[in-house]
């Protein structure tokens, strides 16, 4: 079976008869989840099943559940400290990437437990402390602390089974403006920008980083495009020069830096040209049926081979349920612990 580059959302906390078409449709090969989706852990398990039978084995189930200000799910779920918070408020840096080890592990092993295959996780931006969309959810602002800490990070994701995503490629931590509502101009030069924010993605690329999210962002010292949109970003530079080998994810096409591209089947296009293995439509039914109508994807194209191969690492592991979590001497160590972070 293959996985097709579309990622769709649903509108609440169980499945409509719309949305198992939609599931169904050739174009769909990802499902994310919010914070809509999610009123027990009860419902949740239901609302994966029903999923699961409606769409096949092969679809991808995301969520953004990075801890702080972005996690979706809580009731039922240990309330997770901002990546930021980790290194911070730890006595040392040991100490601190034991802590980053164990929140991914936590994390990634609680939505194992119940089915999804990943959290788009963790943030590799760096915090200039002027990007209130990043902030800390950034690990720190200097670049060696953030590869230390993610590489830890990606470790205890992969020991819960999950596959990692750092976002947002090239760095979206010194632009002020919000890509949900704005599209944010970087005017650093790529020296600048190849000293500083791309250093965690070049180093942790050959340590596991299995897929990479660029930023709403143009960086017109690089390309006039934002980089979810730019082949120079994604081919040239990702995938040649960083050598990149895993997926690349467009953020959400319905935020204001991707309205560059036009419409949302042109959006599509123009993420998928430009290297992008999987495109994101949230919060806009409208866009993702526009995306399905009249986006010129062809499944079949020699060029999809590779993004097959790459989509199908996303898949997660096999792993214990929840009952059997909960009653891990390791979870109850870990879960106590994170509690001691503000």
């Amino acid at each position: 079976m293959s996985i097709a580059p579309l990622m769709l959302d649903l509108e609440g906390i169980e499945i409509t008869s719309e949305e198992v078409e939609l599931l169904q449709h050739p174009f769909c090969g990802g499902l994310i989840l919010f914070s809509r989706n999610f009123e027990s852990v009860e419902q949740l398990e239901r609302l994966i099943q029903q999923v699961r039978q409606a769409s096949g084995p092969d679809l991808l189930i995301g969520v953004d559940h990075e801890g702080g200000r972005v996690q979706r799910f809580k009731e039922g779920f240990t309330r997770l400290p901002a990546l930021g918070k980790l290194y911070e408020q730890s006595d040392d840096e040991q100490t601190a990437l034991q802590s980053a080890h164990n929140h991914a592990w936590l994390m990634a092993s609680e939505l194992r437990a119940m089915g999804i295959d990943f959290s788009f996780a963790p943030v590799l931006d760096l915090n200039y402390g002027v990007s209130e969309v990043i902030g800390d959810r950034a690990f720190h602002s200097d670049p060696d602390i953030v590869c230390k800490m993610a590489e830890a990070y990606i470790q205890g994701m992969h020991q819960a089974g999950m596959a990692a995503t750092g976002k947002h490629f090239p760095g979206h931590g010194a632009v002020t403006a919000d890509s949900h509502k704005e599209i944010p101009v970087d005017q650093r030069a790529f020296a600048t920008l190849d000293a500083f924010d791309i250093q965690p993605f070049l180093k942790l690329i050959p340590k596991g980083l299995d897929a990479v999210m660029p930023a709403h962002v143009i960086y017109p010292a690089i390309d006039s495009r934002p980089a979810g949109f730019s082949e120079i970003w994604l081919k040239q530079i990702l995938r040649n020069i960083l050598n990149f080998d895993g997926v690349i994810f467009s953020d959400d096409l319905d935020m204001e830096g991707a309205s560059f591209a036009g419409n949302y089947a042109q959006r599509a296009e123009a993420a998928l040209d430009a290297g992008c293995d999987m495109v994101l439509v949230c919060n806009n039914r409208q866009g993702v049926m526009q995306v399905l109508d009249e986006a010129k994807i062809d499944l079949n194209i020699e060029a999809a081979k590779a993004s097959q191969i790459r989509l199908k690492r996303m898949v997660g592991k096999a792993y214990m349920n929840r009952s059997a979590l909960l009653d891990t001497q390791r979870w109850n160590e870990i879960e106590s612990s994170m509690s001691a972070f503000a």
